[in-house]
């Protein structure tokens, strides 16, 4: 199957990040888990590069359903504090994967017949943006809580406090905080994953010539 590296790897990147997203770095501002996520994006680039975009899709489906598996499990492993995996959490964390990764396919093929690092990077920049702006905003902000149980809900108070924006400026939801860090960490990692997206293409090539 021509697709089995890429879906093997994009679940792994996926189950990864679900494990490394339980440990805190940074003063609390940042997991493990916000450096492997943004590989996701990679696997997705160079399978639509090399496969196109139905195939890219394909990866991005079966990414999706790793994650569901994964939520289904953590909602199961109990903390002192509840679930490992809230239920907010595990819908917001979904649905910004879903929208994002496909969205990272619409942009990756608007730009593909330009420069080769053009598609990568354009893509992988708005579709982090929106994976940030989607996850944090479902998952913690108090405006979406109408959407949930009371329980789900009480799980993601800890990240609706107001506190210094980045630890630096005005007072803001936690959150906030949260997805700006999480979201510099995307856009730094999109820039460094230029480097072993040409690499890895040169070598695909190589073998095919």
């Amino acid at each position: 199957m021509r697709l089995l590296p890429a879906i093997l790897a994009m679940a792994a990147i996926v189950v990864a990040s679900n494990v490394l997203v339980q440990f805190v770095i940074a003063g609390g501002l940042l997991t493990w888990g916000a450096f492997t996520y943004p590989l996701a994006f990679l696997v997705t680039d160079l399978t639509n590069r090399t496969q196109g975009p139905r195939a890219a899709r394909a990866v991005v489906f079966w990414g999706f359903v790793t994650g569901i598996v994964c939520s289904l499990v953590g909602s199961q492993i109990m903390l002192e504090t509840g679930p490992a995996v809230p239920l907010r959490v595990a819908v917001a964390s979904g649905a910004a994967f879903l929208a994002a990764q496909l969205l990272d396919v619409a942009i990756f093929q608007r730009f593909r017949n330009r420069e080769w690092w053009r598609a990568p990077l354009a893509s992988s920049f708005v579709s982090s943006s929106v994976d940030t702006a989607i996850f944090f905003s479902v998952a913690f902000a108090a405006t979406f809580s109408v959407l949930f149980p009371l329980s789900a809900n009480e799980m993601v108070t800890w990240a609706q406090g107001p506190v210094p924006l980045l630890n630096l400026g005005p007072q803001a939801p936690l959150w906030v905080t949260l997805a700006l860090a999480d979201l510099c960490v995307k856009i730094a990692l999109a820039l460094i994953a230029l480097v072993p997206y040409r690499l890895i293409l040169g070598q695909m090539h190589q073998r095919v010539s």
